[in-house]
């Protein structure tokens, strides 16, 4: 299946409150996407490297946040698989510290600002969500695991003998594989992995795995309110939580297989956050162009999800930097992530791709 769209009083929350597990609030955030992977050492290791290369500026200043970091709030069963992670002394390169996937950096990639509609949010995101609900789907069954393959890039900071720069990660491919209720699972992505890839396992729940997804509520307004109360649980609380929001929105979407009418509703509630406007034109990690529902954060970097201007498909994800911090580094059009989606599908075994057999 391809993913086709103030503050609640907490007496509202109670009859959603057992839909996701409660996690400790000082967890801290995950790298892109990373909702369903305990790959908290390189994020430790990313921020150490980060922090040393560009000490922090006086808190009075809004600061751009480590781009390794750049989701900066999580729902629960990322916060509770990142647990995982550090207790279990997860290693991210199978097992071998210099078995890594080489990927090499170039310059910052950079791309076109589309012109931003806030008028135009609601409506586009209706048709988005009829599109979605009519989708057709396959249901999980407990022995099959739920495969997404993606490009995906991301933009950094870099020093080498004292010199700073922006470089980005040559596209690369990412495979990911996660069973129904998230217990078990694989992911293959250069520069994190060797080639053979590293185990996703858990003894969590996870939030964004299928078996969580269709127990969600259809009523937007209803999940909104769940969606709010977690993410203000786990975030960065720089993030404002409109933006926290609509970022654990959009993970939901890219990374997780939900059924045709979470689907719908998912996008049917980011139509009710404050701030989330269409965008006329922007391009995912493969070069495709479509149009796009995006929110800009305080640091000035706009979330955008990317369709396809006819089916209205979600074809990935990009953050673009559309108004830069004063004095940053990053410039107006750089690309800080960007990811397309190239396949979603149900298959039997871990390693196996569709049409294919399990290795």
């Amino acid at each position: 299946m391809n993913a086709s769209p103030s503050q609640p009083h907490p007496a509202e929350w109670t009859e959603t409150q057992d839909l996701l597990p409660s996690v400790e609030r000082d967890l801290p955030a995950g790298r892109h996407q990373f909702h369903k992977e305990q790959m908290m050492a390189q994020i430790h290791e990313d921020l150490r490297t980060s922090a040393g290369a560009h000490p922090a500026a006086p808190t009075a200043t809004p600061q751009r946040r480590n781009p390794f970091l750049r989701r900066a709030i999580l729902l629960p069963g990322m916060a509770c698989a990142v647990a995982g992670a550090v207790v279990g002394g997860i290693a991210l390169s199978g097992g071998n510290g210099d078995g890594k996937i080489p990927l090499a950096t170039g310059p910052a990639l950079t791309t076109t600002i589309g012109t931003a509609d806030a008028k135009g949010a609601p409506a586009l995101l209706d048709r988005i969500s009829l599109a979605a609900a009519d989708t057709s789907e396959t249901a999980v069954h407990d022995d099959q695991f739920v495969y997404i393959a993606s490009k995906v890039a991301s933009t950094y900071p870099k020093s080498v003998d004292g010199k700073d720069s922006i470089v980005s990660e040559e596209l690369h491919d990412r495979q990911t594989w996660v069973s129904p209720d998230g217990s078990k699972g694989w992911l293959i992505e250069a520069g994190q992995t060797s080639k053979d890839g590293i185990t996703l396992d858990s003894n969590v729940p996870l939030s964004g795995a299928y078996d969580a997804l269709v127990k969600l509520p259809t009523d937007p307004d209803v999940l909104l309110r769940r969606i709010y109360k977690e993410s203000d649980a786990v975030r960065d609380h720089e993030v404002p939580r409109d933006q926290a929001a609509f970022v654990a929105i959009g993970d939901l979407l890219t990374e997780s297989y939900p059924p045709a009418d979470v689907a719908a509703t998912l996008y049917k509630a980011a139509a009710k956050i404050p701030g989330v406007v269409a965008v006329n034109d922007a391009v995912d990690a493969e070069g495709r162009h479509g149009i796009a529902i995006a929110r800009q954060d305080n640091t000035g970097e706009r979330t955008e999800w990317i369709f396809d201007k006819k089916s209205l498909r979600l074809l990935g994800e990009r953050v673009v930097v559309v108004e830069p911090l004063a004095d940053s580094e990053f410039k107006a059009g750089t690309v800080i992530f960007t990811s397309a989606i190239t396949q979603r599908a149900v298959v039997d075994g871990i390693k196996q791709t569709p049409g294919g057999t399990a290795s």
